[in-house]
Protein backbone atom coordinates (compact mmCIF):
# COMPACT_ATOMS: atom_id res chain seq x y z
CA UNK A 1 0.00 0.00 0.00
CA UNK A 2 0.81 3.12 -0.83
CA UNK A 3 0.86 6.19 1.73
CA UNK A 4 2.28 9.69 1.23
CA UNK A 5 4.21 8.68 -1.23
CA UNK A 6 5.94 5.67 0.78
CA UNK A 7 5.40 1.68 0.57
CA UNK A 8 3.88 0.63 3.88
CA UNK A 9 3.32 -3.28 4.72
CA UNK A 10 2.31 -4.92 7.79
CA UNK A 11 5.51 -5.98 9.44
CA UNK A 12 5.72 -9.58 11.16
CA UNK A 13 6.31 -10.24 14.68
CA UNK A 14 5.14 -7.20 16.09
CA UNK A 15 4.91 -6.77 19.58
CA UNK A 16 1.89 -4.35 20.82
CA UNK A 17 3.34 -2.24 23.70
CA UNK A 18 0.04 -1.87 25.91
CA UNK A 19 -0.09 1.80 26.54
CA UNK A 20 -2.06 1.29 29.77
CA UNK A 21 -0.05 -1.32 31.51
CA UNK A 22 3.83 -0.47 30.23
CA UNK A 23 6.43 -3.31 30.79
CA UNK A 24 4.28 -4.27 33.54
CA UNK A 25 0.71 -5.58 33.36
CA UNK A 26 -0.85 -4.19 36.63
CA UNK A 27 -3.97 -2.43 37.45
CA UNK A 28 -3.60 1.54 37.81
CA UNK A 29 -5.55 3.10 40.26
CA UNK A 30 -6.11 7.27 41.62
CA UNK A 31 -5.70 4.97 45.31
CA UNK A 32 -5.42 1.24 46.30
CA UNK A 33 -8.84 -0.51 46.04
CA UNK A 34 -10.21 2.20 44.06
CA UNK A 35 -11.50 0.31 41.47
CA UNK A 36 -13.64 -2.27 44.06
CA UNK A 37 -15.60 0.78 45.09
CA UNK A 38 -16.23 1.74 41.81
CA UNK A 39 -14.27 5.23 41.50
CA UNK A 40 -13.11 5.88 38.55
CA UNK A 41 -10.98 8.43 37.23
CA UNK A 42 -12.68 9.30 33.43
CA UNK A 43 -10.56 11.87 31.02
CA UNK A 44 -13.41 13.57 29.72
CA UNK A 45 -14.83 14.09 33.05
CA UNK A 46 -11.99 15.45 34.34
CA UNK A 47 -11.10 17.92 31.51
CA UNK A 48 -14.57 19.77 32.46
CA UNK A 49 -12.88 20.51 35.91
CA UNK A 50 -11.74 24.40 35.83
CA UNK A 51 -8.45 23.59 36.85
CA UNK A 52 -7.74 20.92 34.39
CA UNK A 53 -9.05 22.49 31.60
CA UNK A 54 -7.30 25.96 32.79
CA UNK A 55 -3.71 24.36 33.32
CA UNK A 56 -4.12 22.06 29.98
CA UNK A 57 -5.45 25.70 27.68
CA UNK A 58 -2.62 27.82 29.61
CA UNK A 59 0.41 25.57 28.36
CA UNK A 60 -0.77 24.92 25.60
CA UNK A 61 -1.39 28.28 24.30
CA UNK A 62 1.81 29.84 26.01
CA UNK A 63 3.46 27.69 24.21
CA UNK A 64 1.61 28.29 20.56
CA UNK A 65 2.04 31.79 21.26
CA UNK A 66 5.89 31.76 20.25
CA UNK A 67 7.09 31.96 17.03
CA UNK A 68 8.82 29.14 15.95
CA UNK A 69 12.38 30.50 14.03
CA UNK A 70 14.33 28.21 11.27
CA UNK A 71 18.23 29.56 12.44
CA UNK A 72 21.53 28.57 11.70
CA UNK A 73 25.02 28.32 13.97
CA UNK A 74 27.76 30.53 12.24
CA UNK A 75 32.17 29.59 13.35
CA UNK A 76 31.54 31.46 16.45
CA UNK A 77 28.91 29.10 17.53
CA UNK A 78 26.11 31.73 17.00
CA UNK A 79 22.99 30.98 16.39
CA UNK A 80 20.77 33.21 14.03
CA UNK A 81 17.35 33.03 12.30
CA UNK A 82 17.27 32.35 8.27
CA UNK A 83 15.74 31.11 5.71
CA UNK A 84 15.45 27.90 3.85
CA UNK A 85 13.19 26.82 1.08
CA UNK A 86 12.92 23.04 2.76
CA UNK A 87 12.19 23.64 5.93
CA UNK A 88 10.59 27.40 5.87
CA UNK A 89 7.33 26.76 4.81
CA UNK A 90 6.77 23.75 6.70
CA UNK A 91 7.31 25.51 9.89
CA UNK A 92 4.88 28.73 9.02
CA UNK A 93 2.36 26.57 8.06
CA UNK A 94 2.38 22.59 9.13
CA UNK A 95 -0.95 21.76 6.80
CA UNK A 96 -3.61 22.44 4.77
CA UNK A 97 -6.26 22.87 7.90
CA UNK A 98 -3.69 24.44 10.51
CA UNK A 99 -1.94 27.25 11.33
CA UNK A 100 1.25 27.03 13.24
CA UNK A 101 -0.98 28.39 16.56
CA UNK A 102 -3.56 25.69 15.69
CA UNK A 103 -0.91 23.35 15.50
CA UNK A 104 1.25 23.63 18.30
CA UNK A 105 -1.67 23.79 20.78
CA UNK A 106 -3.13 20.59 18.95
CA UNK A 107 0.70 18.89 19.79
CA UNK A 108 0.55 19.94 23.47
CA UNK A 109 -2.87 19.35 24.47
CA UNK A 110 -2.17 15.57 23.08
CA UNK A 111 1.01 15.33 25.15
CA UNK A 112 -0.60 17.02 28.34
CA UNK A 113 -4.56 15.20 28.21
CA UNK A 114 -2.87 11.76 27.17
CA UNK A 115 1.50 11.88 27.88
CA UNK A 116 1.96 11.42 23.73
CA UNK A 117 2.02 13.13 20.64
CA UNK A 118 1.75 11.69 17.60
CA UNK A 119 2.86 13.42 14.06
CA UNK A 120 2.34 12.17 10.80
CA UNK A 121 4.48 13.12 8.32
CA UNK A 122 3.67 13.72 4.78
CA UNK A 123 6.80 13.80 1.87
CA UNK A 124 7.11 14.53 -1.42
CA UNK A 125 8.76 12.80 -4.33
CA UNK A 126 12.33 14.50 -3.12
CA UNK A 127 11.39 12.61 0.21
CA UNK A 128 11.37 15.95 2.09
CA UNK A 129 8.86 16.24 4.78
CA UNK A 130 5.95 19.11 3.51
CA UNK A 131 3.35 18.41 5.97
CA UNK A 132 2.72 17.23 9.15
CA UNK A 133 -0.43 16.08 11.00
CA UNK A 134 -1.37 15.53 14.55
CA UNK A 135 -2.74 12.28 14.95
CA UNK A 136 -5.58 11.16 17.73
CA UNK A 137 -3.58 9.31 20.48
CA UNK A 138 -6.55 6.70 20.80
CA UNK A 139 -5.62 5.81 17.57
CA UNK A 140 -2.47 5.16 17.61
CA UNK A 141 -0.42 1.87 19.13
CA UNK A 142 3.48 2.01 19.27
CA UNK A 143 4.54 -1.39 17.93
CA UNK A 144 8.36 -3.07 18.55
CA UNK A 145 9.92 -6.18 16.31
CA UNK A 146 12.12 -8.93 17.46
CA UNK A 147 14.54 -7.22 16.06
CA UNK A 148 13.96 -3.83 18.43
CA UNK A 149 12.48 -1.93 15.42
CA UNK A 150 9.92 0.60 16.49
CA UNK A 151 6.71 0.80 14.26
CA UNK A 152 3.49 2.53 15.05
CA UNK A 153 -0.14 0.97 13.85
CA UNK A 154 -1.96 3.88 12.82
CA UNK A 155 -5.85 3.17 12.92
CA UNK A 156 -8.25 5.34 10.04
CA UNK A 157 -7.79 9.26 10.06
CA UNK A 158 -9.44 10.84 7.38
CA UNK A 159 -8.44 14.39 7.99
CA UNK A 160 -4.75 13.39 8.30
CA UNK A 161 -5.06 11.48 5.09
CA UNK A 162 -5.58 8.23 6.34
CA UNK A 163 -8.46 6.00 4.49
CA UNK A 164 -6.88 2.48 5.26
CA UNK A 165 -9.06 1.07 8.41
CA UNK A 166 -5.41 0.39 9.92
CA UNK A 167 -1.44 0.64 8.56
CA UNK A 168 1.70 -0.28 10.15
CA UNK A 169 4.68 2.43 9.60
CA UNK A 170 7.74 2.90 10.55
CA UNK A 171 8.88 4.79 13.39
CA UNK A 172 11.02 7.39 10.95
CA UNK A 173 7.91 8.68 9.45
CA UNK A 174 6.00 9.55 13.69
CA UNK A 175 7.21 12.26 15.00
CA UNK A 176 6.49 10.93 18.86
CA UNK A 177 6.54 13.42 21.67
CA UNK A 178 5.83 11.56 25.32
CA UNK A 179 6.01 12.98 28.53
CA UNK A 180 6.35 11.13 31.97
CA UNK A 181 7.40 7.74 30.86
CA UNK A 182 7.66 5.76 34.01
CA UNK A 183 6.13 2.44 32.77
CA UNK A 184 7.22 2.39 29.48
CA UNK A 185 9.89 4.28 26.76
CA UNK A 186 7.71 4.57 24.26
CA UNK A 187 4.57 5.14 26.41
CA UNK A 188 3.90 8.81 28.04
CA UNK A 189 1.58 9.45 31.16
CA UNK A 190 -0.50 12.30 31.37
CA UNK A 191 -0.25 14.44 34.78
CA UNK A 192 -4.35 13.40 35.07
CA UNK A 193 -2.74 10.22 35.89
CA UNK A 194 -1.28 11.96 39.13
CA UNK A 195 -3.92 14.59 39.87
CA UNK A 196 -7.41 12.77 38.39
CA UNK A 197 -8.61 12.18 42.15
CA UNK A 198 -8.32 15.72 43.35
CA UNK A 199 -10.01 16.82 39.87
CA UNK A 200 -12.59 14.31 41.00
CA UNK A 201 -13.09 15.19 44.53
CA UNK A 202 -13.52 18.91 43.37
CA UNK A 203 -16.08 17.94 40.88
CA UNK A 204 -17.77 16.26 43.73
CA UNK A 205 -17.68 19.11 45.69
CA UNK A 206 -19.08 21.34 42.63
CA UNK A 207 -21.88 19.05 42.12
CA UNK A 208 -22.63 19.06 45.53
CA UNK A 209 -22.80 22.79 45.89
CA UNK A 210 -24.95 23.39 42.90
CA UNK A 211 -27.57 20.76 44.34
CA UNK A 212 -27.09 22.35 47.50
CA UNK A 213 -28.35 26.45 45.92
CA UNK A 214 -30.54 24.93 43.42
CA UNK A 215 -32.49 24.19 46.86
CA UNK A 216 -32.26 27.72 48.00
CA UNK A 217 -28.86 27.65 49.82
CA UNK A 218 -30.63 25.11 52.63
CA UNK A 219 -29.64 22.09 54.15
CA UNK A 220 -32.54 19.25 54.21
CA UNK A 221 -35.16 18.87 56.74
CA UNK A 222 -37.10 16.95 59.11
CA UNK A 223 -40.90 16.41 59.07
CA UNK A 224 -41.67 14.81 62.76
CA UNK A 225 -45.47 13.72 63.67
CA UNK A 226 -46.98 13.54 67.34
CA UNK A 227 -47.10 9.52 67.41
CA UNK A 228 -45.98 6.81 65.30
CA UNK A 229 -46.83 6.24 61.01
CA UNK A 230 -46.63 3.77 59.11
CA UNK A 231 -43.73 3.31 56.50
CA UNK A 232 -45.86 3.81 53.19
CA UNK A 233 -47.26 6.97 55.38
CA UNK A 234 -44.06 8.77 55.39
CA UNK A 235 -42.83 7.96 52.43
CA UNK A 236 -46.13 9.62 50.68
CA UNK A 237 -45.24 12.84 53.01
CA UNK A 238 -41.76 12.95 52.24
CA UNK A 239 -42.49 12.29 47.98
CA UNK A 240 -45.20 14.98 48.58
CA UNK A 241 -42.76 17.31 50.63
CA UNK A 242 -40.07 16.99 48.02
CA UNK A 243 -42.17 17.74 44.93
CA UNK A 244 -44.03 20.72 46.38
CA UNK A 245 -41.54 22.30 48.89
CA UNK A 246 -37.90 22.16 47.13
CA UNK A 247 -36.25 23.44 44.59
CA UNK A 248 -37.98 26.02 42.78
CA UNK A 249 -41.47 25.42 44.90
CA UNK A 250 -39.21 26.52 47.80
CA UNK A 251 -41.15 29.26 49.61
CA UNK A 252 -44.50 28.09 49.23
CA UNK A 253 -47.08 27.99 51.65
CA UNK A 254 -46.99 24.18 53.26
CA UNK A 255 -50.22 23.29 55.33
CA UNK A 256 -49.20 20.25 57.47
CA UNK A 257 -52.06 18.70 59.68
CA UNK A 258 -52.02 15.73 62.21
CA UNK A 259 -49.68 17.66 64.65
CA UNK A 260 -46.97 17.28 61.71
CA UNK A 261 -44.41 19.39 62.24
CA UNK A 262 -41.14 20.68 59.90
CA UNK A 263 -37.38 21.02 61.66
CA UNK A 264 -35.16 22.62 59.24
CA UNK A 265 -31.26 21.48 60.03
CA UNK A 266 -28.44 23.69 59.96
CA UNK A 267 -25.51 23.37 58.02
CA UNK A 268 -22.60 21.73 60.17
CA UNK A 269 -19.31 23.29 60.27
CA UNK A 270 -17.57 20.77 57.97
CA UNK A 271 -19.80 22.92 54.93
CA UNK A 272 -18.19 26.14 55.43
CA UNK A 273 -14.93 23.85 54.69
CA UNK A 274 -15.65 23.26 51.03
CA UNK A 275 -14.28 26.04 49.44
CA UNK A 276 -10.72 25.42 51.43
CA UNK A 277 -10.92 21.81 50.13
CA UNK A 278 -12.17 22.95 46.49
CA UNK A 279 -9.03 25.26 46.98
CA UNK A 280 -6.82 22.66 48.11
CA UNK A 281 -8.01 19.74 45.25
CA UNK A 282 -7.53 22.97 42.27
CA UNK A 283 -3.95 23.24 43.92
CA UNK A 284 -3.15 19.72 43.33
CA UNK A 285 -3.98 20.04 39.92
CA UNK A 286 -1.61 22.77 39.10
CA UNK A 287 1.11 21.69 41.58
CA UNK A 288 0.89 18.35 39.26
CA UNK A 289 1.07 20.30 35.77
CA UNK A 290 3.63 23.30 37.62
CA UNK A 291 1.82 25.90 36.81
CA UNK A 292 1.55 28.92 39.45
CA UNK A 293 -1.61 28.70 41.35
CA UNK A 294 -2.38 32.43 40.54
CA UNK A 295 -2.40 31.99 36.85
CA UNK A 296 -4.81 29.27 36.86
CA UNK A 297 -7.01 31.46 39.09
CA UNK A 298 -6.26 29.86 42.35
CA UNK A 299 -5.36 32.17 45.33
CA UNK A 300 -3.88 35.69 44.86
CA UNK A 301 -0.32 36.39 43.04
CA UNK A 302 2.56 37.00 44.61
CA UNK A 303 2.91 40.46 46.30
CA UNK A 304 6.17 41.58 44.66
CA UNK A 305 5.81 43.23 41.18
CA UNK A 306 8.43 42.00 39.43
CA UNK A 307 6.47 40.45 35.74
CA UNK A 308 9.53 39.32 34.36
CA UNK A 309 10.85 37.01 37.43
CA UNK A 310 7.17 35.49 37.88
CA UNK A 311 7.39 34.64 33.99
CA UNK A 312 10.98 33.58 34.45
CA UNK A 313 10.24 31.05 37.38
CA UNK A 314 6.82 29.79 35.43
CA UNK A 315 9.32 29.04 32.05
CA UNK A 316 11.90 26.99 34.09
CA UNK A 317 9.61 25.75 36.59
CA UNK A 318 6.59 24.57 33.88
CA UNK A 319 7.22 25.50 29.98
CA UNK A 320 10.89 25.02 29.41
CA UNK A 321 10.79 20.66 29.08
CA UNK A 322 7.85 21.04 26.94
CA UNK A 323 9.49 23.41 24.03
CA UNK A 324 12.82 22.38 24.02
CA UNK A 325 11.28 19.19 23.97
CA UNK A 326 9.49 20.24 20.84
CA UNK A 327 12.32 21.81 19.22
CA UNK A 328 14.48 18.79 19.47
CA UNK A 329 11.79 16.89 18.32
CA UNK A 330 11.20 19.14 14.93
CA UNK A 331 14.79 18.74 14.47
CA UNK A 332 14.88 15.32 14.21
CA UNK A 333 11.71 15.19 12.58
CA UNK A 334 12.43 17.45 9.78
CA UNK A 335 15.93 15.62 9.85
CA UNK A 336 17.61 18.83 9.63
CA UNK A 337 21.48 18.63 9.02
CA UNK A 338 23.83 21.30 10.86
CA UNK A 339 24.19 24.46 10.42
CA UNK A 340 19.76 24.24 10.74
CA UNK A 341 18.10 23.91 13.80
CA UNK A 342 14.38 25.39 14.89
CA UNK A 343 13.98 27.33 18.02
CA UNK A 344 11.17 28.87 19.82
CA UNK A 345 11.02 32.76 20.00
CA UNK A 346 11.25 33.23 24.09
CA UNK A 347 11.23 37.02 23.69
CA UNK A 348 7.23 36.52 23.03
CA UNK A 349 7.14 35.17 26.47
CA UNK A 350 9.30 36.34 28.37
CA UNK A 351 8.65 40.05 27.72
CA UNK A 352 9.55 42.86 30.44
CA UNK A 353 7.65 45.55 31.45
CA UNK A 354 8.16 48.95 29.59
CA UNK A 355 10.25 50.75 31.84
CA UNK A 356 12.73 47.71 32.41
CA UNK A 357 12.90 46.83 29.11
CA UNK A 358 14.25 50.24 27.79
CA UNK A 359 16.46 50.05 31.09
CA UNK A 360 18.00 46.85 29.88
CA UNK A 361 18.24 48.13 26.25
CA UNK A 362 19.82 51.02 27.62
CA UNK A 363 22.38 49.58 29.99
CA UNK A 364 23.19 46.93 27.14
CA UNK A 365 23.75 49.96 24.15
CA UNK A 366 25.88 51.78 25.93
CA UNK A 367 28.12 49.12 28.10
CA UNK A 368 29.28 47.88 24.57
CA UNK A 369 27.49 44.33 24.81
CA UNK A 370 24.53 45.71 21.45
CA UNK A 371 23.89 47.85 18.44
CA UNK A 372 21.47 50.15 18.66
CA UNK A 373 19.52 49.07 16.12
CA UNK A 374 19.79 45.99 17.77
CA UNK A 375 17.71 47.73 20.57
CA UNK A 376 15.51 49.64 18.50
CA UNK A 377 14.57 46.20 16.39
CA UNK A 378 13.37 44.49 20.31
CA UNK A 379 11.13 48.01 20.60
CA UNK A 380 9.60 47.51 17.16
CA UNK A 381 11.83 50.32 15.54
CA UNK A 382 13.79 50.79 12.27
CA UNK A 383 16.91 50.94 11.73
CA UNK A 384 19.35 54.86 12.01
CA UNK A 385 22.23 56.03 10.73
CA UNK A 386 25.37 55.02 12.81
CA UNK A 387 23.31 52.52 14.31
CA UNK A 388 25.03 49.68 13.05
CA UNK A 389 28.10 50.31 15.28
CA UNK A 390 29.38 48.87 18.72
CA UNK A 391 29.68 52.02 20.85
CA UNK A 392 31.64 52.50 24.48
CA UNK A 393 32.88 55.62 26.48
CA UNK A 394 35.79 56.96 25.75
CA UNK A 395 37.08 57.01 29.57
CA UNK A 396 37.36 52.88 29.25
CA UNK A 397 40.52 51.33 29.24
CA UNK A 398 41.56 47.95 28.35
CA UNK A 399 42.99 45.30 30.61
CA UNK A 400 46.04 45.72 29.09
CA UNK A 401 46.79 48.97 29.32
CA UNK A 402 45.63 48.73 33.40
CA UNK A 403 48.26 46.19 33.22
CA UNK A 404 51.10 47.44 31.57
CA UNK A 405 50.26 51.18 33.89
CA UNK A 406 50.43 48.67 36.91
CA UNK A 407 53.31 46.94 35.56
CA UNK A 408 55.10 51.02 36.69
CA UNK A 409 57.50 51.38 40.08
CA UNK A 410 54.84 53.27 41.07
CA UNK A 411 51.70 53.36 38.89
CA UNK A 412 50.12 56.29 40.69
CA UNK A 413 53.11 58.62 40.66
CA UNK A 414 54.90 57.82 37.53
CA UNK A 415 58.01 59.69 36.59
CA UNK A 416 57.51 62.82 34.20
CA UNK A 417 57.80 61.62 30.40
CA UNK A 418 60.45 63.56 28.91
CA UNK A 419 59.15 65.63 26.50
CA UNK A 420 61.15 65.02 22.73
CA UNK A 421 62.56 68.22 21.78
CA UNK A 422 61.29 69.63 17.63
CA UNK A 423 63.75 71.87 16.00
CA UNK A 424 61.89 74.23 13.85
CA UNK A 425 62.47 74.07 10.36
CA UNK A 426 62.46 77.18 8.95
CA UNK A 427 61.76 75.88 5.03
CA UNK A 428 59.22 74.12 6.64
CA UNK A 429 57.38 75.72 10.02
CA UNK A 430 53.82 74.80 9.66
CA UNK A 431 55.31 71.41 9.83
CA UNK A 432 57.01 71.75 12.19
CA UNK A 433 54.55 73.08 14.81
CA UNK A 434 52.35 70.11 13.77
CA UNK A 435 54.91 67.83 15.10
CA UNK A 436 55.28 69.73 18.08
CA UNK A 437 51.31 69.52 18.79
CA UNK A 438 51.24 65.84 18.36
CA UNK A 439 53.83 65.51 21.13
CA UNK A 440 52.30 67.36 23.64
CA UNK A 441 48.99 65.51 22.80
CA UNK A 442 51.17 62.20 23.06
CA UNK A 443 52.37 63.82 26.21
CA UNK A 444 49.02 64.23 28.02
CA UNK A 445 47.26 61.18 27.03
CA UNK A 446 50.53 59.28 28.57
CA UNK A 447 49.59 61.13 31.50
CA UNK A 448 45.85 60.55 31.66
CA UNK A 449 46.75 57.12 31.17
CA UNK A 450 49.29 57.02 34.41
CA UNK A 451 47.07 58.60 36.23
Amino acid sequence: MRLFGLTITREKSLASVDQRGGWWPIVRESYAGAWQENVEVKLDSVLSHSAVFRCVSLIASDVAKMRIRLVQVDDDGIWSETTSPSYSPILRKPNRFQNRIQFFTNWMESKLTRGNTYVLKERDNRGVVIRLYVLDPARVKPLVADDGSVYYELRQDTLSGLTESAVVVPAKEIIHDRWNTLFHPLVGLSPIFANGLAATQGQAIQNMSAGFFQNGAQPGGVLTAPGAIADETAARLKAHWDANYTGKNRGKVAVLGDGLKYEPMTAKMVDSQLVEQLKWSAETVCSVFGVPAYKAGVGPAPAYNNVEALNQQYYSDCLQIHIESVELCLDEGLEMKPPYGTEFDIDDLLRMDTATQIEALTKATTGGLMKPDEGRKKLGLKPVEGGDAVYLQQQNYSLAALARRDAQVDPFNPAPAETPTVTPDPANDDEAQARAAIALLEKDFREALNA
